[in-house]
C-alpha cells in the first residue's frame, strides 16, 4: 500500500533551515518532510495525488519541544487536586474538601502547586487547618517547585515522624518553636512521608501518562525531555511506543537519585521509535522558593541558612561517572550557585576521566552562577537546560532571597549563550505550565503576560525572537543528539511540526500571550488540531 502523501500550505512556514529559512508550504510522507518550498514546488513534488491540507493564515514552524519537564507528574497535577494561584491557607482547605475521587491514592489525599509566596506574610504553613478539616485522612500536598510539601497530621503518624525525628540528609523537618514538627517537609525530607504513600494503580498511572501527553499536543509539543522517569513510567510507556500508541517523541532521563538507578544502569541506553532514554538524571540541590537551593553565601531573607545538597559531593560525582562509563548523557538540576558550582566540577572532571566529552552532558536549570561558573559551563560547550518562565515566576522575590548581587548571574540565558552554552530551552512543568508560547514570550521579554515590569526584568538577558526559537528546537534537537533528524524543516528531516495562530518570529512579541496552537504534526500525524 502507498503512503499517503500530503501538503500543507500556510502564510508562513519558518524552517530554521539556513538555505530556505522561509517557505510556503511543506510535503509530508513517510513520517518524513518530503518537500519544502513554494506552493508550487511542493505540488510538483508531492504529485497530483496528494491531499493537500489549508492552515490558512497560519504561521508553520519546526516542532516545539520541552527540554526538561515531568510527564507523570504533569498527568499527577491534572487528576489531583490543583492548589496554583490558591490566595490563602483557607482557599487551599475548601479545595481539598472538594477533591474528585481521582484526587486520592490509595486512602492519601494528594494535591499540588501551592507556593507561600502568594499568601499574606509569604511564611509557610502548618499543620493545624489541615488537621482541623482531615483528621484521619492523610494529606500529602506538594509545593509549586516539588522541593517541599506540606503534610497534615497523620501522614506525619504514618511516616513514623515526630519531634524527636532527625532531618535527613539533604532535607529538612521543619518544627515549631516547641520542636513539633510543622507539616512542612524540605527535599529529602518528603521522602521519609512518600515511602508511606501507596503506589498507583497501574490504571491511575496509565490514565495520568495519557492526560499529560494529551495536554503536551495541545499546547503545541512534539516532544518532550522527561527529566528523571521512573521505571514503571517507563515501561508504560516502552509498552506504548512498541504498539505504536506514544502520540509524542519522548527523550527519557533515567531516574538516578534513588535506587531504580541501578536497573537503569544493568539496562544502559535504549532507543525505540518515539521513545529514547540514553540520559540519567540527579539532582544536586533543591529550589530556590523553598530555600533549598544550594548556595555559596547565606540567603539574604535567612541568614544562617544556605540551603541543601541532596547527595553528597563525592556519592554524586561516583554515580555521575558510572553513568558516563556506561554511556549515558549524565544530566544534573543546579539551582543555587553552590550547586552549580559543584555540578560543572562533576561533570568536566567526570567527562575527562571517563572520555564522554562527546555525550553533550547537561547542567539542569543552570539558575544561580558565579560569572566565572558561566565562563566554565560555556567554554566546555555543556547544555545549559533553561527555563524561560522560571524567571518570570520568581522575578517578584527573587531579589528577596538572593540580594542584587548574585542576581547578576541568576537566569542568565544571554551571558549563558555568549559564553558558548548550549541553551535548550523548556518549561519544567508541571512546576509551571506546559504552554510553550508562554515560555517563547518570557523569553524574548523577561515580562509577565500583562508586561511586567516595563523593559523586562534585566533584560540584558533577553533573547532574539530567532534565539527563542531555536532554544525550542534547534537546542532541544542537539541535546537529545538528533541534530540530523529533527529541529528544522528541510527535505529527508522527520515531519514534526506546529502550526500557529501569530508569528513567533516577526510578529510582536506581545501577541504570543494570547496566540493558539492549530494544529501539532508529529511524524506526519496530526496528534492535535484545534477545533
Amino acid at each position: 500500500m502507498t503512503a499517503e502523501t500530503k501538503v500543507y500550505k500556510a502564510e508562513r512556514v519558518w524552517t530554521l533551515d539556513a538555505e530556505r529559512p522561509r517557505a510556503e508550504a511543506l510535503a509530508v510522507r513517510d513520517g518524513r518532510v518530503l518537500a519544502v518550498g513554494t506552493l508550487a514546488e511542493v505540488r510538483a513534488a508531492a504529485g497530483p495525488s496528494a491531499r493537500e491540507v489549508d492552515l490558512g493564515r497560519a504561521t508553520v514552524v519546526p516542532g516545539l519541544v520541552d527540554a526538561h519537564a515531568h510527564l507523570h507528574g504533569l498527568g499527577k497535577s491534572l487528576t489531583t487536586v490543583r492548589l496554583e494561584k490558591a490566595p490563602s491557607v483557607e482557599d487551599v482547605v475548601q479545595r481539598l474538601a472538594k477533591a474528585s475521587a481521582s484526587s486520592f491514592q490509595g486512602d492519601w489525599l494528594l494535591g499540588k502547586g501551592w507556593d507561600q509566596n502568594e499568601w499574606p506574610g509569604a511564611a509557610f504553613p502548618g499543620r493545624a487547618e489541615l488537621d482541623a478539616r482531615f483528621p484521619t485522612t492523610p494529606v500529602f500536598l506538594m509545593r509549586v517547585d516539588h522541593h517541599a510539601a506540606w503534610v497534615n497530621g497523620e501522614a506525619l503518624r504514618r511516616a513514623g515522624i515526630t519531634r524527636d525525628t532527625p532531618d535527613p540528609t539533604g532535607g529538612r523537618i521543619l518544627k515549631d518553636a516547641s520542636g513539633e514538627p510543622t507539616g512542612v517537609l524540605v527535599d529529602n525530607a518528603m521522602d521519609v512521608v512518600e515511602a508511606a504513600i501507596p503506589a498507583p494503580t497501574k490504571e491511575q498511572l496509565e490514565t495520568r501518562l495519557r492526560a499529560a501527553l494529551e495536554r503536551c499536543a495541545q499546547v503545541g509539543l512534539t516532544g518532550v525531555h522527561d527529566a528523571g522517569m521512573d521505571l514503571q513510567a517507563f515501561r508504560t510507556l516502552q509498552a506504548w511506543d512498541a504498539a505504536g500508541t506514544l502520540p509524542l517523541r519522548v527523550y527519557a532521563m533515567a531516574a538516578g537519585q534513588g535506587e531504580q538507578r541501578h536497573a537503569y544502569l544493568e539496562q544502559g541506553p535504549w532507543q525505540g521509535r518515539h521513545l529514547a532514554m540514553r540520559s540519567v538524571k540527579f539532582l544536586a540541590d533543591g529550589a530556590l522558593g523553598s530555600r533549598g537551593a544550594a548556595l555559596h553565601e547565606d540567603y539574604s531573607d535567612e541568614p544562617g541558612q544556605r540551603g541543601l545538597l541532596l547527595l553528597a559531593p563525592e556519592e554524586l560525582e561516583a554515580r555521575a561517572q558510572a553513568f558516563m562509563a556506561r554511556g549515558f548523557q549524565v544530566c544534573i538540576h543546579a539551582i543555587g550557585d553552590r550547586a552549580n558550582t559543584l555540578v560543572v566540577d562533576v561533570l568536566l572532571r567526570g567527562a575527562e576521566r571517563t572520555g564522554t566529552q562527546a555525550l553533550r552532558h547537561r547542567v539542569e536549570h543552570a539558575q544561580i552562577l558565579r560569572l566565572e561558573d558561566i565562563r566554565r559551563l560555556g567554554a566546555a560547550g555543556l547544555v545549559a537546560s533553561v527555563q524561560p518562565t522560571h524567571a518570570t515566576s520568581d522575578m517578584p522575590w527573587a531579589h528577596t532571597r538572593l540580594g542584587r548581587e548574585r542576581l547578576r548571574g541568576a537566569y542568565a540565558w544571554r551571558t549563558l549563550k555568549d559564553a558558548g552554552a548550549h541553551l535548550a530551552l523548556g518549561s519544567d512543568f508541571p512546576i509551571e505550565n506546559p504552554d510553550v508560547l508562554a515560555g517563547l514570550y518570557a523569553a524574548r521579554t523577561r515580562q509577565d503576560a500583562k508586561g511586567w515590569p516595563e523593559g523586562g526584568w534585566y533584560p540584558e538577558e533577553r533573547l532574539s525572537a530567532q534565539e527563542a526559537l531555536e532554544g525550542f528546537t534547534v537546542g532541544p534537537a542537539w541535546a537529545s543528539f538528533e541534530e540530523a533528524r529533527r529541529g528544522r524543516l528541510k527535505a529527508g528531516l522527520d515531519a514534526d511540526f506546529v502550526a500557529l495562530s501569530e508569528d513567533p518570529l516577526e510578529g510582536p512579541a506581545a501577541a504570543l500571550v494570547d496566540a493558539r496552537v492549530l494544529a501539532t504534526v508529529v511524524a506526519g500525524a496530526e496528534v492535535f488540531r484545534a477545533a
